[in-house]
């Protein structure tokens, strides 16, 4: 059975490079290094997806909720309230409120893109939130509106931060450490050699293979 289940995760990570970003190999890091840009918001899509370097690289799938990077924290209005508790400090574009949810969480969180931009479409659509600059350069902040809406609800903002820390143990530690690896695949994606992202490709396969040694004994 155990040897039924190896060849099975085999094959489908065979057959799905594109659908495993730690799966694709060089060459698919290599076709991945295309930089899309949306001024709607600011920033570049590949750069929020890739890394805080030079805007490229894909990232790591298309959200941190389900996944086993994002701490179980798939809720719409998680998102939207960490936006706005991190907007009453400071004004930030797309990545730099990702960036900031990240670092506010010790590494714990980390939203993606697709989790981040749709919040920010709505938090404008309800007059929270407005952009300041062009292109690239926009930035959202606080409303008048939004202000009021912070200092109303403090509790509620607070509680998201509060669940964050909540996490504690191996799960938290492993959670950490996924962070980790993953922004060091992401340098390496953008600024590696073909040698060097065949190295970390291997290294990596080897890693998912005792993973589910581990699952499975």
């Amino acid at each position: 059975m155990k040897n039924k289940e190896f060849k099975h995760d085999d094959d489908s990570t065979r057959h799905s490079h594109h659908g495993d970003p730690l799966r694709m190999g060089a060459d698919g890091f290599r076709e991945d290094r295309r930089n899309r840009r949306d001024d709607r918001f600011g920033e570049d899509r590949g750069a929020d997806r890739g890394g805080p370097h030079r805007g490229r690289g894909r990232g790591f799938g298309p959200g941190f909720g389900p996944s086993p990077f994002g701490g179980g924290r798939a809720q719409k209005g998680d998102v939207r309230n960490a936006i706005l508790s991190r907007l009453s400090d400071s004004n930030y574009n797309g990545y730099g409120l990702m960036k900031a949810i990240a670092l506010h969480s010790d590494g714990a969180w980390r939203p993606s893109p697709g989790s981040v931009y749709p919040a920010l479409s709505g938090l404008q659509a309800e007059g929270l939130i407005v952009s300041i600059g062009e292109g690239r350069r926009t930035e959202f902040e606080l409303s008048e509106e939004g202000r009021s809406y912070v200092a109303e609800h403090k509790d509620e903002l607070a509680a998201v931060w509060a669940e964050v820390r909540e996490e504690t143990g191996a799960a938290h530690d492993l959670r950490l450490s996924i962070g980790k690896l993953m922004g060091a695949v992401q340098q390496i994606t953008m600024d590696g050699t073909e040698e060097q992202l065949r190295t970390v490709t291997a290294s990596l396969d080897e890693a998912r293979r005792t993973i589910y040694k581990l699952l499975s004994d």
